[in-house]
């Protein structure tokens, strides 16, 4: 899944992202209200996590600013005011579920995984495709030409990546950001390694290469022709 962060504290924003990368989504986060409205508005997201005391915009009034607007994004509310009250306020500013702080990492993937499945219809979609290359987000598998691939987590979440912007050039600090949630070290190898293992399994046997490199700029995902 594509998944939003909206969280101020930087400690807890470290752990979701990291948690939720080793799980193959990818996460794009902002550490106000203001950034994680114009993140929420302007790209397209398969479910949010939101806090609710979040510094220039708080979480409510975010949600309810999303809901005017009218974006569906299912929204999972994360705060540490957790008394029914408070719990209510959230589910009636428009969030879909509202999970209290401190709270156990796989009941929140499980509340996020429920989210998308009650989307149902209008949830983003559940599957990425180009040529002969498909990508299932639910079931977590990858084909060519009908025969299954196999990857590993942090593959899956490259790939889907490079899918989800398939025919634009894809710049290694694009990649390292959303993928990998590093904001430094320019010159690790990390991207080539596993762009390199990733166009071994999905273009070697195949006539058609789909992933290309685009020489000082990056990398692009396309069917030539």
């Amino acid at each position: 899944m594509h998944i939003l962060l909206v969280e101020d504290d930087a400690e807890m924003a470290a752990y979701l992202q990291k948690g939720l990368k080793e799980s193959g989504h990818i996460v794009d986060a902002a550490a106000t209200g203001p950034d994680g409205l114009n993140l929420a508005l302007h790209c397209t997201f398969d479910a949010a996590i939101i806090d609710r005391m979040l510094p220039g915009l708080d979480g409510l009034a975010l949600i309810a600013a999303l809901r005017q607007a009218g974006n569906k994004l299912p929204v999972l509310i994360l705060s540490a005011l957790g008394q029914v009250d408070h719990r209510v306020e959230g589910l009636q500013a428009g969030g879909d579920d509202y999970l209290a702080k401190p709270f156990a990492f796989s009941e929140l993937e499980a509340r996020l995984a429920a989210l998308v499945r009650r989307a149902g219809v209008e949830a983003a979609e559940t599957s990425l495709a180009l040529a002969d290359l498909e990508l299932d987000l639910l079931s977590r598998t990858v084909t060519r030409a009908g025969r299954e691939i196999a990857l590993q987590p942090k593959e899956f979440a490259l790939l889907e990546y490079l899918l989800r912007h398939a025919g634009q050039v894809v710049t290694r600090t694009m990649l390292l950001e959303h993928v990998w949630g590093y904001h430094f070290d320019p010159q690790t190898n990390v991207i080539d390694v596993h762009i390199s293992r990733l166009r071994q399994k999905i273009d070697k046997g195949f006539d058609t290469p789909l992933l290309h490199t685009v020489r000082g700029a990056g990398y692009r995902l396309h069917a030539e022709g």
